[in-house]
């Protein structure tokens, strides 16, 4: 044996020695500590005395060291933690797995989560199987699973903000506006307007007309800016004319409609005048502070700290606890955390790649993790079998119709106005009819609120589908549309 080998096999011989002694002392331990008796204290009563005490009439119940294995088991995956695990996981299997066949038909991976928040709910799997959907989401985790996907819209809200770009408002400043303020005024009067004719069949007693017409306008009014931007990134069109323009008015879309949105929560949740004036101008506070003085004090604060500095983990925990503090004031006063976390990432400043290292932290987990548990949670809610006749079917196929004309034909139109072409225009109102993830926001809002009954969030949650997956095709048939014109034209 060489002496290297003799080397090796000390450590060894060492170790299980160690593991010898180590056995042996423990044994004796734990053998001399149970003959140890205690006579000046008396043994606490057994979980199952307590009760048997508390409610005499209780059945007796075997002792927990007489239960079966498998009762064990079952009683574990039954906690609340368990429970929990287990939708996360179900749920992220659904998202990614729905968001790769949507890809393959050239829909947004977006939607193929939305779409898998709906097949879990009652709609689909309930309908298939009510025993499964019980198992996996029964009531008493809702609470839990509520709030959670919560913080995920609240970090998404965030990112959205981050991603709204002040070059491009500016850039194309007098189209921004224009197209962006007509897509959301029109399709407001046109959702205001319908519920004249289903507010008395759909609205719920307990919501005034006032509330309902004022948020249906609202929901009608909003563009999906996530969406919006990842299909003009996906078709290369960032750096064309037509998708610098895109984005702008659905940035200016975006800050308007939240703030829209904010004053509607601010009227309808007030009791009386004096109370929705004092929350509104909450609110326009909240906005002045940040723009005029949190956000100069933040471009201040990345100038004087280098770019190591404000990459370091103290910088990150601080930016989300800063988000999370937005989200609590806009809360308290009266409006959505939502805004908060909003305006946020709105006023994050822009120097050194400081937005692009925020939102590549927060986007790929909040995106990834916890937003599928929104479009879950979201699918929980929607009821797709209230639409049990040709009457409910027609009136959803109404709600579209009108949800189309008001925000893809009023952008077009005003597009036109500003001089772009009819293609150009048709364009931007395709994408500014893309709703998606923001509308289900908005729309679980008015569900919290009680202004949607399930009924109508429903219909409006495949309006949302609807307008969101028709992006594709249309900017696809515009496009084959235009390269026929131009082979027409080389040919003469």
């Amino acid at each position: 044996m060489s002496e290297q080998d003799s080397n090796g096999r000390k450590p060894i011989l060492l170790y299980f020695v160690l593991l010898a002694v180590f056995g042996a002392g423990l044994w004796f331990i734990l053998n001399s500590g149970s003959k140890l008796k205690r006579d000046d204290i008396s043994s606490p009563p057994s979980i199952q005395a307590q009760s048997n005490e508390q409610d005499p009439a209780a059945p007796a119940q075997p002792a927990p060291s007489t239960r079966g294995l498998g009762s064990v088991l079952i009683e574990n995956a039954r906690g609340s933690l368990s429970v929990l695990l287990l939708q996360i996981i179900v749920i992220i299997f659904a998202a990614r797995v729905f968001g790769r066949l949507f890809l393959k038909i050239n829909q947004p991976p977006v939607m193929g989560e939305m779409f898998a928040g709906i097949v879990l709910g009652p709609s689909v799997l309930g309908a298939i199987s009510p025993g499964t959907v019980a198992f996996l989401f029964p009531d008493s985790s809702m609470g839990t699973l509520r709030l959670l996907s919560q913080i995920g819209v609240i970090l998404f809200m965030f990112v959205v903000g981050l991603e709204l770009n002040a070059g491009h408002v500016r850039d194309k400043a007098h189209a921004a506006i224009m197209v962006s303020h007509g897509s959301i005024i029109i399709p407001f009067f046109l959702g205001a307007a319908l519920s004249l004719v289903i507010y008395l069949p759909l609205a719920s007693p307990s919501t005034t007309f006032n509330a309902f017409a004022l948020f249906m306008g609202i929901a009608m009014s909003i563009t999906a800016f996530p969406v919006l931007a990842r299909i003009i990134e996906e078709r290369g069109m960032t750096q064309s004319y037509l998708g610098s323009t895109a984005l702008a008015c659905a940035a200016v879309d975006d800050v308007t409609a939240w703030c829209i949105l904010a004053v509607v929560i601010a009227i309808v949740q007030a009791n009386g005048l004096l109370s929705s004036v004092f929350t509104i101008g909450l609110v326009l506070l909240f906005i002045g502070s940040m723009l005029f003085v949190v956000k100069p004090r933040l471009g201040r604060l990345l100038r004087q700290d280098g770019e190591n500095e404000w990459r370091s983990a103290g910088i990150v925990a601080g930016v989300f606890a800063f988000v999370l503090a937005s989200a609590w004031f806009t809360e308290i006063i009266g409006i959505h955390a939502l805004f908060g976390a909003f305006f946020a990432g709105v006023i994050m400043p822009t120097a050194s790649g400081f937005r692009s290292f925020l939102k590549e932290k927060l986007e790929t987990f909040s995106s990834s993790a916890l937003l599928p548990l929104f479009f879950a949670f979201t699918g929980l809610r929607t009821q797709i079998n209230l639409l049990n006749d040709m009457n409910s079917w027609l009136l959803c196929a109404a709600i579209i119709g009108v949800a189309v004309v008001g925000k893809l034909g009023g952008s077009m139109l005003m597009a036109r106005s500003t001089g772009m072409n009819w293609h150009d225009s048709f364009s931007i109102g395709i994408l500014m009819n893309t709703r998606g993830l923001m509308e289900l926001v908005v729309l679980n809002i008015g569900y919290d609120l009680g202004i949607l009954p399930a009924r109508i969030f429903a219909i409006m949650v495949l309006m949302a589908l609807a307008t969101t997956s028709m992006a594709g095709p249309l900017l696809s048939w515009i496009k084959l549309k235009e390269a026929r014109v131009l082979q027409a034209a080389s040919a003469s």
